[in-house]
């Protein structure tokens, strides 16, 4: 390697797309350094050929100086590069927008698609201007292909971050191709170009030179397809003509192959180009590649990457060899060659091997085969491969140099197809990153990174040195940031999640969102990962009405239908949900198939959520595990399982087996931290997994001899577990396989016990033996007693050698957190170390501080006790001796006593010493032993369920001990000792007292004395001095009911009693003579004789059933339950409810005044809850039957269901309809009920259907019945008057409530006088609940119909609707018979006009068969629609007729009057002629045609027949009530103010009135109230024609109505056209302002802001303009919008329009807005301009309105002390006035006046002076 050239003018790192580290700037720098002296040079050397001056000391042979003269051999870096450097590539990756091209030796460049050619940017332009464009854009897939050899140029280099350089390319013949001219072309020369256009015959190619055209015909092409515009060609040319400005081409690949550039084609350096095959002779061979010569007299070099590698050795001076030109440096004209057959013919045109599937492996134990220090290695791996590391690669940046290895691991980083080896990297941190390439992430990873761009649409994080990915804006949080620039920045750290991957556009997107970040649900990456059932968390990415969208991972997404978005109904999801919220979804329904996902919100609950997160765990009781926390909370640990990453909880009190330690672990750990040794022990849907670390419980699950159901449990069973809880009553024990058993107070311990509370904590373990089991109940009970165990010794010593290893290793973890300077002097003490300390300060408990050079970190207390007899002084120094380090707190504790300082003897083994207790925690004392000298450590519980007694371990108590081990190892050189603590007896509870102790023995008779009476127990002395307990219910046999059986019993009698049992204290646990085992607080007994001897083990408890009758003392009413408490016996209570008490509402009232405690009661049993717990009642019922009068309380008081819910005694509920509540039926019978009221009823029927009638309730109920139960359908009967309640109206009549299950219904007709077209005029008149007397019309007891009615001459009562509604009367009698008759003629008339007709057509059918003329027919034809016509007018159901008398009818008139009814008859209801009479008499009264008279004689002859029927005086009539109708017409049309009711009307008044906006504007409202909304258009375009110019206000109105119109029933389209054309013919403020009106009016607020902001920027020296914008802002309440609207108002106006303008916006604020802020703008505007009196007035009405009289007043007294004149100050003082004597007093008012006295003093002393 010492050969080496020392010279290295190039070198450093190339761009490549995969490296994880580019090259630094100020690497590149300082090479580039060394390379431009260098070139500089040679540029020199350069200028001295062409005879320019020489440098000075220039010594270089005359030879070398006549063209490219190179000296070394190196590889092509990317500094070496520049603009214009020519070079061979191949396409490596086509995306969208650019190409990857693969340049020599390893670089990368990037060609973007507008560097193809003119012709194509061209194309892509066009499309970019117009989306209409015709021309396809061809996309560059179908231009270049992957490993295609193109000929490319550098474009730019550019210099982005970190010193990375972009290097991009083009392939633009006018860029590749510029060194070439016409004049150069040749012949036989292969050039490259692409396609410029298509034509006929072939295509005309860009080759880059001006002037010349070059075809290719398609018969010369190498592909049958045809080519697109913008594809790249390799081409020969064949023949050149017009001196090279026509070009015959060819693309033969054969030719092209082996077309050699040779002299003849006039190649030069200054033209010569890359990818050219040329033969070159070696000049010289050296190391690192070879110097060649071709052309005769140019040089070139090919590296060793680019050697033969058959041939590489082989090589020798003179050689004649072909070569492939790499790359060309115009500028230093160096010449770069490739010997590699892949690149000479055959091939050279498109290379097979272009990627590599090996990119990002890392390979160990490779070789390296050869080092060159200025490019870097070959490195050979194991199969033989070849791969290149890059100098810069082949260390990293902090070494000096790479360590010599043997063998070596390394990184393929890339694949260069123009060497066809693999590139890599020898760099650890490269090696040893996660993610090299975008395909090693995969989604749902977590990922770290930094921000490295901050942009719109999201944050750009970069992942690796080349990875990055991008955060979408909705991904930044949990919530949706208005600001995220405030929260993110360059660098900051960030965790993310992957949401999703694209590898081939390198497309990464993540999410910040907390809830998916820590989510440890499944993840749905795929559809089949979406099982039913299952749940993940998701985003929404859609709300619609129809439901959510969420979206999980990569392209996996749902619909959550709207039903399932809640288990409550969902109107509108928008409100609810928002886009990019996190939720929990469950699948319902999956199609991976067809992509479709069902999801559920509601169904979502805790267990599944639990079971999801834990399901990737296989969980087994005792199955071990080690977790890392992920959280503390205040109970325990949240962790999650390694590896599985199942979360799980540890409770604190399960990190040790000693309390003390548990919570020290918990302080000590933090997140993060790893713990081992762990044991799962439970798993539920509720808390999920938990785990344990208790190393008791841990080797107990390890045996497995533990019961794992409760069918294995046996009594005398030991077993281990833990305090689950601490009740007053005792304790629970929790066991593994979730079992727990309930220790009772008495059997807690062998000691007498008063507080559960001070005896076991929660989480010590205990060992417990089970005492009785429930099979029925699947309960237990067991003991904690040390005298009932056998594991009296349970290793104590163990216990104390396992805590201190804990708290051992709770000072590692605590002091290896960091180096701080208290930990590390903490550390260097221990106990027993003895050290000199300075005295402090003195505490108000007597304690002492102390301080020490070796701990002045930390502090240091020596308790009162351990400062006695010696000098606290402060300041004076002592010695100490370390009690116990607390490295939590900081602290240490330490003792000045002089005979624990004294030098340590030696001790004994076995020998027994008395022991001083120094120090206490909850599970260890510090003893010193005897005058030894030596400090311990002891266990302050034997056994694990010992009570630690406060006195016996007190500081400076003494206990015997005996010496194990004088010095233990595991104890750190501590003595080890045992001690015995004091005896106490197993074998029975004794009960102390002052006086003799007694034992006690079940069924023991003896004589007690009273003590004390209760209401509920008596309190007696026993003779051993200790107090009884006698229940009430042991006092009498059968007490009297109402008496108090303790009342029979005094103070100081003495009685017989026998011991029953005993009970706890607190608690009252009753434990009877079937539980001989007792140990209790208080004996119970009894005096009753019939009392159970103490051996009959038979049960006290009787099995009661409902219907029994039992004798019960009070207790107690709760007012929470509403349920008086009884008791029975000493065990058994018994609960009676407030319903079941009394049968008398007025007693119920007041329940807890009905019975006093110890009463007395006789109750019947309602039911059994348990063995212990009776439901009674005091009425003498236990269940409800019908025709029981009971209690009841009213529940809902049922308005729609008329009636009263009712909840009943015993659970029981029922239902009370309105006919029910009373014997005399009200308006309003809900009216007097409430809710919780109680009342009295009847039981009805079995369905709980209840009565509150006293004529039911009560049987010697005397008062009239108003209103009698109607029990069944046959109590009714016809033409019964009868009452009800209304409870529905419709289309079929009113239907009446007359009973609970009986309805009868009313027909319309038999409702009202009236008649109503519609029905649901009567909603408007009788409410439902109306009380109404009908009367019985028919009774079908079969069906149990009832048909009623209401009409006034059946009841005797008023009528339903009253006269002022003005309706007509219903016709009845003659007149409806008449009405009837009228009908039936008028249907026959019809049936007789259609058989006429028929007889007709039959006639013009003959006719026809006959050969009759068409004329003839036509007019038979004619006749008969006449005929028809007039039928149909006449039977129009009106019964009012007007016709011409029949001497008046002219034949003349006849046929004038036909030809215009022929004229006009298709269009009979459209008559548009003037005379309008005839259509509005048919809109005032349909009538027979009046044209009748104009018909042929048989017309005539069938009217006259018609007409017959009426008599003389009858049409006489209806002459007259047409005349009247005639007049009545002429009076309207007469008056103005008649508003025109039909098109007629108003085509009259528009011809005298045509400049009317209003008229048009109403003609406009009549067609839109018809629904004619083109008509309306049509009046609205009239009338803008019709209305003279002149009138611009009228036209403005009509435009306006126009744009109302389209608004309300147009697009938005047509409201734009119409405005548009507004704004042309009116002026445009008004226009937009009426528009801006009309969308605020619509509440299309959008639409209103934007033509507002249009306004302020076209008439922005409007005032109006930003008042009506001011306006619509503060309508809208958005008031900082209407202040920056003021502030741009203030800039445009001019300063003359400001103080109005302000003062208006104060106006509005006061209305609309703050009113402080208007306050303060008018203020602001008055302290400039006080004189204007005008503004303090407009200040004073808004004051008064919407101020205080505080402000109104300080406002008025501003005013009057103004310096205006005396009568305006005189107007002021008027309103003052005026304001006080509205709302002020007589004190104001005087103040007022008397303010004004003295300013009318003022100003007469100023006058007079």
């Amino acid at each position: 390697m010492a050969s080496i050239e020392e010279d290295f003018p190039r070198g450093g790192a190339e761009k490549k797309t995969t490296e994880p580290k580019h090259v630094k700037t100020h690497e590149v720098d300082n090479l580039f350094d060394t390379r431009e002296t260098v070139v500089k040079k040679k540029k020199r050397i350069d200028g001295e050929q062409d005879g320019d001056k020489q440098p000075k000391k220039q010594k270089v042979d005359e030879e070398n100086l006549k063209l490219n003269t190179t000296t070394n051999v190196e590889i092509l870096h990317l500094r070496n590069l520049k603009i214009g450097t020519l070079m061979l590539g191949c396409v490596k990756e086509v995306s969208e927008f650019e190409l990857v091209v693969a340049l020599p030796s390893g670089l990368v460049g990037y060609l973007p698609i507008y560097n193809i050619c003119d012709s194509y940017t061209n194309i892509l332009n066009k499309r970019l201007d117009s989306e209409d464009s015709l021309e396809e854009v061809v996309p560059l897939s179908q231009l270049l292909t992957p490993g295609m050899l193109v000929r490319c140029v550098v474009s730019s280099l550019d210099s982005r971050k970190e010193g990375h350089v972009s290097l991009k390319v083009s392939i633009n013949p006018k860029e590749v191709n510029k060194v070439l001219s016409s004049g150069t072309l040749k012949p036989g020369m292969a050039l490259s170009g692409c396609v410029e256009s298509v034509e006929d015959h072939g295509y005309l190619v860009d080759i880059g030179i001006g002037g010349t055209k070059a075809f290719l015909p398609k018969k010369s092409t190498a592909s049958k397809q045809d080519m697109n515009v913008g594809q790249y060609v390799s081409v020969l040319i064949e023949e050149v003509k017009n001196d090279g400005r026509v070009l015959r081409l060819s693309q033969n690949p054969q030719a092209l192959a082996k077309a050699c550039a040779t002299a003849q084609h006039g190649w030069t350096l200054d033209t010569l180009l890359p990818g050219l095959l040329i033969r070159a002779r070696v000049k010289r061979v050296t190391h690192h590649g070879l110097i060649v010569t071709f052309l005769s007299s140019f040089t070139g070099v090919v590296d060793f990457l680019h050697l033969d590698e058959e041939k590489a050795s082989t090589y020798s001076q003179g050689q004649e060899v072909l070569a492939r030109v790499l790359h060309v440096e115009p500028s230093t004209r160096h010449v770069s060659l490739s010997l590699r057959s892949h690149l000479l013919p055959p091939g050279g045109a498109v290379l097979d091997e272009y990627v590599s599937q090996r990119v990002g492996e890392v390979v160990q134990g490779c070789k390296m085969t050869d080092l060159h220090h200025h490019s870097g290695a070959l490195m050979k791996m194991p199969d033989d491969t070849r791969a290149f590391v890059h100098k810069n690669l082949m260390k990293e940046p902090s070494e000096v140099r790479l360590l010599s290895q043997s063998e070596h691991s390394l990184r393929i980083i890339d694949y260069s197809p123009m060497e066809q080896i693999h590139l890599a990297t020898l760099r650890r941190s490269t090696i040893a990153t996660t993610f090299f390439r975008y395909q090693d992430i995969k989604v749902g990873q977590i990922v770290e990174g930094k921000v490295s761009d901050l942009q719109e649409h999201g944050v750009f994080v970069r992942v690796t040195d080349h990875i990055r990915g991008m955060i979408p804006r909705i991904h930044l949080a949990d919530v949706v940031l208005k600001n995220p620039e405030k929260m993110f920045y360059e660098g900051l750290k960030v965790k993310c999640r992957v949401l999703s991957m694209d590898v081939l556009h390198k497309r990464l997107i993540l999410t910040r969102k907390k809830a998916l970040v820590e989510s440890t649900l499944p993840l749905f990456q795929s559809y089949s990962d979406a099982r039913v059932g299952r749940i993940s968390h998701g985003f929404i990415v859609c709300v619609k009405e129809f439901g959510c969208i969420v979206r999980f991972y990569g392209d996996v997404k749902g619909l959550v239908p709207v039903a399932e978005l809640s288990t409550e109904r969902v109107e509108n999801p928008e409100g609810l949900f928002f886009v990019g919220q996190v939720v929990q979804a469950k699948v319902l329904r999956c199609d991976p198939e067809n992509k479709k996902l069902c999801l559920s919100f509601k169904a979502v609950t805790e267990g599944d959520i639990k079971g999801a997160q834990t399901e990737k765990f296989s969980f087994v009781v005792g199955k071990a595990a080690n977790a890392r926390v992920c959280r503390k909370v205040l109970d325990g640990l949240e962790v999650s399982i390694v590896p599985e990453e199942a979360p799980a909880f540890i409770p604190t009190v399960h990190l040790s087996d000693h309390v003390s330690n548990c919570f020290s672990l918990w302080m000590a750990l933090e997140e993060g931290d790893t713990i081992s040794n762990m044991m799962c022990l439970s798993k539920n849907k509720k808390k999920g997994i938990t785990l344990t670390k208790k190393p008791l419980l841990r080797a107990c699950l390890e045996d497995g001899n533990i019961p794992q159901q409760f069918s294995e449990l046996q009594v005398g069973m030991q077993m281990l577990g833990w305090v689950k809880n601490v009740m007053p009553y005792g304790v629970f024990v929790g066991f593994p396989h979730e079992l727990f058993g309930l220790a009772p107070k008495d059997a807690m311990a062998d000691q007498f016990i008063t507080e559960t509370s001070a005896v076991f904590e929660i989480g010590q373990t205990v060992v417990a033996i089970v005492t009785h089991l429930d099979e029925e109940k699947q309960r237990f009970l067991v003991s904690l007693r040390v005298s009932q165990l056998s594991l009296l010794e349970q290793g104590a010593n163990g216990m104390l050698i396992q805590g201190l290893k804990e708290r051992k290793d709770i000072f590692e973890i605590v002091t290896s957190r960091g180096e701080s300077d208290v930990l590390q002097q903490l550390s260097a003490v221990s106990l027993g170390d003895k050290m000199k300390m300075t005295v402090g300060d003195t505490k108000e408990d007597g304690s002492v501080t102390l301080s020490s050079d070796q701990l002045s970190e930390a502090t240091v207390l020596a308790s009162k006790f351990h400062t006695n007899g010696v000098n606290v002084t402060p300041g004076c120094k002592v010695s100490a001796v370390i009690l116990h380090v607390d490295p939590l707190k900081s602290e240490v504790h330490v003792s000045l006593l002089p005979k624990l300082i004294t030098i340590k003897k030696t001790l004994t083994e076995d020998s027994s010493l008395t022991a001083t207790i120094q120090y206490t925690d909850k599970d260890f004392a510090v003893i010193s032993l005897d005058d030894t000298g030596h400090l311990t450590i002891i266990p302050l519980r034997i056994h694990l369920n010992n009570i630690v007694d406060s006195k016996t371990f007190s500081v400076g108590s003494c206990l015997k001990v005996t010496v194990e081990d004088p010095s233990s190892e595991e104890l750190g050189g501590l003595p080890l000792v045992s001690f015995q603590p004091p005896n106490a007896k197993q074998e029975r509870t004794k009960s102390k007292s002052k006086g003799p102790s007694h034992d006690l023995v079940l069924g023991e008779v003896m004589t007690v004395t009273v003590k004390k009476l209760k209401p509920m127990e008596v309190l007696v002395t026993l003779p051993s001095g200790i107090t009884g307990n006698i229940h009430m219910s042991e006092i009498e046999e059968s007490p009297a009911v109402g008496s108090f059986p303790t009342s029979s019993l005094k103070v100081g009698q003495k009685v017989e009693a026998r011991v029953i049992g005993g009970r706890t204290v607190r608690g009252h646990k009753y434990l009877p003579i079937s539980h001989p085992n007792y140990a209790v607080s208080v004996p119970e007994l009894s005096l009753l004789h019939s009392t159970l001897n103490a051996d009959d083990k038979q049960s006290v408890y009787k099995n009661y059933k409902p219907g029994d009758k039992v004798i019960c003392f009070t207790s107690k009413y709760d007012q929470k339950t509403k349920t008086l408490e009884v008791h029975m016996q000493h065990n058994i209570t018994g609960t009676v409810e407030l319903l079941a008490m009394t049968q008398k509402p007025g007693q119920a009232n007041q329940p807890d005044k009905l019975f006093k405690a110890g009463q007395t009661l006789s109750a019947t049993v309602v039911g059994v809850s348990s063995s212990k717990h009776i439901r009674l009642s005091l009425t003498g019922m236990y269940k409800l039957e019908p025709g029981m009068v009971t209690m009841a309380k009213i529940w809902k008081v049922e308005t729609h269901l008329q009636g009263l819910c009712l909840q009943l005694p015993f659970e029981n509920w029922g239902f009370a309809s309105v006919t029910d509540l009373s014997d005399a039926y009200a308006d309003d019978p809900l009216e007097p009920y409430k809710r919780g009221q109680l009342v009295r009823l009847l039981m009805c029927v079995e369905n709980f259907s209840v009565s509150l009638r006293p004529s039911r309730m009560y049987k010697d109920h005397q008062k009239k019945v108003t209103d009698p139960d109607i029990k069944s359908i046959s109590d009714i009967k016809e033409g019964q008057i009868i009452r009800g309640y209304v409870t529905s109206i419709n289309d079929k009549g009113i239907f009446v409530r007359l009973s609970s299950a009986i309805s009868g219904r009313v027909w319309l007709q038999h409702a009202t006088k009236y008649f109503m077209k519609d029905p649901k005029a009567f909603f408007e008149h009788i409410a439902p609940s109306t009380l109404v007397t009908a009367k019985v019309l028919s009774v079908n007891t079969e069906n149990s119909h009832v048909n009623l009615s209401l009409l006034s001459e059946d009841t005797g009562k008023p009528d339903l609707l009253p006269e002022s509604l003005d309706v007509p009367l219903r016709l009845t009698g003659e007149k409806k018979a008449k009405y009837d008759e009228d009908a039936k003629r008028k249907r026959t008339l019809s049936e007789s006009q259609q058989q006429d007709d028929e007889n007709i057509r039959k006639k013009l059918k003959t006719k026809k068969d006959k050969g009759c003329t068409e004329e003839q027919t036509s007019k038979e034809e004619k006749k008969m629609k006449k005929k028809k016509k007039k039928s149909e007018d006449s039977d129009s159901g009106v019964d009012v007729y007007f016709r011409e008398k029949e001497e008046t009818t002219s034949n003349k008139k006849c046929g004038q009057v036909k030809g215009k009814e022929e004229k006009t008859e298709p269009k009979r209801l459209q008559v548009t002629f003037g005379f309008p009479w005839q259509s509005t008499l048919c809109t005032l009264t349909p009538f027979a045609a009046v044209d009748d008279t104009h018909e042929s004689s048989e017309d005539e002859q069938e009217v006259k027949s018609k007409a017959v029927k009426k008599s003389r005086k009858e049409l006489k009539q209806d002459q007259q009530n047409a005349e009247q109708q005639l007049s009545k017409l002429e009076a309207e049309l007469m008056d103005t103010s008649v508003r025109p009711d039909s098109t007629t009307a108003f085509e009259r008044l528009l011809l005298s009135s045509p400049d009317s906006s209003l008229l048009w504007l109403q003609y406009m409202a009549f067609h839109l109230q018809a629904t004619e909304i083109e008509q309306a258009r049509a009046v609205a375009e009239r009338a803008l024609k019709t209305i003279s110019f002149r009138e611009e206000q009228e036209k403005l109105n009509v435009w306006v109505a126009m744009l109302n119109l389209e608004n309300m029933y147009g697009t938005q389209d047509s409201l734009q056209k119409i405005f548009e054309r507004a704004i042309q013919y009116c002026e445009p403020l008004p226009v937009y302002q009426q528009l801006a009106d009309i969308y605020a009016k619509s509440d299309k607020i959008k639409e209103a802001e934007s033509l507002y902001k249009s306004m302020v920027k076209r008439f922005k020296q409007e005032k109006a303009v930003y008042l009506s914008y001011g306006t619509f802002l503060l309508r809208q309440r958005q008031s900082d919008d209407a202040n920056v609207l003021l502030q741009r108002a203030l800039q445009s106006l001019s300063s003359k329009e400001h103080v109005d303008l302000i003062a208006k916006f104060a106006r509005l604020e006061f209305q609309y807005g703050n009113t402080e802020r208007g306050k303060s703008m008018l203020d602001k505007v008055l302290s400039t301009y006080p004189k204007r009196t005008d503004l303090w007035s407009v200040f004073i009405d808004l004051m008064v309105k919407h101020g205080s009289q505080k402000e109104v007043r300080e406002l008025f007294d501003r005013v009057i002390h103004l310096s205006v004149s005396v009568k305006k100050i005189k107007f002021f003082f008027k309103r003052y006035l005026e304001y006080e004597k509205t709302n002020g007093t007589p004190e104001t008012i005087q103040a007022v006046k008397q303010k004004a006295v003295e300013y009318v003093e003022s100003k007469g002393a100023e006058a007079a002076s």
